[in-house]
């Protein structure tokens, strides 16, 4: 039982909320997002150093600045196997990523630009009761990352811009796991797990507008080996076990999946059309490894094997332009979930999902303006059962996503 115990130090499970796929957070520009988060083959505003860091010496302001937030409003519900008729819902919780970006074109070398980027594209928070049926797998985690891109871009001609940056990412994660031993209060133990993580990486791109109606685009967001140095696991368990759980740190790399993206744009009269696919790497995350500090007779180090596979997302997205005060944008996206059958766990309830989303800019004057999107995401119904904790169940998520952004350039 108590080797049991090491699944709770799978932070992976913590971490791949940290990625793509199925833990990629799609909120990194507000224009994009309304249009089914597409950007790759676009040139809208200065979140280009993420979408795709060619488009930006295409931009037609001197000095441009944007930044937003999204609100994620999850819903995840657990059911028992037949006959079990037992379930369970995921506590409520309000997500905030966020993105700024800031992009500066030369008047003394007029194809350079160079901009800066701060964005959170992984991160998130689950946590379920801490007296639910999967205690002892999972009661809490809370993840957070920051990237930070500088960037520079150089449009070689009228038709072709290159781009690329520098990704600095940084985070943090807290975890909380139910242990299946009692005190004389019958009270279950638990394990806290918290650490600082860093890594680094990079985003380059290729912009290529043939003419006035149609644009292309293709960018490439590297691996970003992602390092816990130092991290702190505590327990709470009664005093005659506290010898086999010490208070303890470890040490683990995690390597974050690539991402090819691939982007056309046709805008004719009014109107704009886009389609992307992004090619998420997750082969990269094929064993967790974790090492403690101090090992005892019932905490050995991690050694836990994910086998994650490659996956895409199919995005299309549209924008209608009423007049000089007005934009209007839909959009959709299919996400295939990199999950095997037999690794789901309640730490990532993951599936296949559909992403629908909205949006609208109101431009006031020429300088300043402000984004307004909602992205509704319905994921697919789920059984498995985990091939190393034997836990099985069925898996229903949705997330509602409003999210308000300001531009101001010149």
């Amino acid at each position: 039982m108590y080797k049991r115990l090491l699944f709770l130090f799978s932070i992976l499970s913590s971490f791949s909320i940290l990625h793509a796929g199925g833990f990629q957070v799609n909120a990194q520009g507000q224009k994009q997002l309304g249009m089914g988060h597409t950007g790759t083959g676009l040139c809208l505003d200065a979140s280009s150093i993420f979408f795709n860091p060619g488009a930006m010496g295409f931009l037609d302001k001197k000095f441009m600045i944007s930044g937003g937030t999204t609100l994620l409003f999850p819903r995840s519900v657990y059911l028992e196997p037949a006959p079990g008729i037992y379930t369970e819902t995921m506590v409520h919780h309000v997500g905030t990523p966020f993105n700024l970006y800031a992009n500066w074109n030369s008047e003394k070398v007029s194809s350079l630009s160079v901009g800066v980027g701060v964005y959170t594209p992984f991160g998130s928070r689950a946590q379920w009761p801490d007296d639910w049926k999967g205690q002892f797998l999972i009661r809490e985690i809370d993840l957070q990352t920051i990237f930070i891109q500088p960037t520079v871009a150089w449009q070689l001609n009228e038709h072709i811009g290159l781009g690329a940056g520098f990704v600095y990412a940084t985070g943090s994660f807290d975890l909380r796991k139910g242990i299946p031993v009692q005190n004389s209060s019958m009270d279950y133990g638990e394990a806290k797990l918290h650490g600082a993580a860093s890594g680094m990486g990079y985003n380059a791109g290729i912009y290529f507008k043939a003419n006035e109606n149609w644009s292309a685009g293709i960018s490439y967001r590297s691996t970003v080996n992602v390092e816990v140095k130092n991290g702190s696991a505590d327990f709470t368990v009664p005093t005659s076990l506290a010898n086999y759980f010490p208070n303890n740190t470890f040490s683990t790399a995690i390597k974050l999946p690539s991402v090819i993206n691939a982007g056309i744009g046709y805008s004719i009269g009014k109107w704009k059309f886009a389609s992307d696919v992004n090619i998420i790497g997750w082969h990269t995350y094929d064993t967790l490894r974790i090492d403690f500090a101090i090992n005892t007779g019932k905490l050995e180090d991690v050694h836990d094997a994910r086998c994650y596979k490659d996956v895409f997302i199919a995005r299309v997205g549209a924008q209608y332009k009423l007049n000089d005060h007005f934009e209007f944008r839909a959009g959709a996206y299919y996400d295939v979930s990199p999950v095997k059958n037999g690794y789901l766990t309640p730490e990532t309830p993951d599936a296949n999902r559909l992403g629908l989303t909205c949006g609208t800019s109101v431009h006031f004057g020429e300088k300043f303006s402000t984004d307004i999107s909602l992205l509704y995401i319905e994921g697919m119904k789920r059984t498995d059962t985990n091939i190393q904790t034997g836990f099985s169940g069925t898996y229903k998520s949705r997330v509602i996503a409003p999210s308000i952004g300001v531009q101001y350039n010149f």
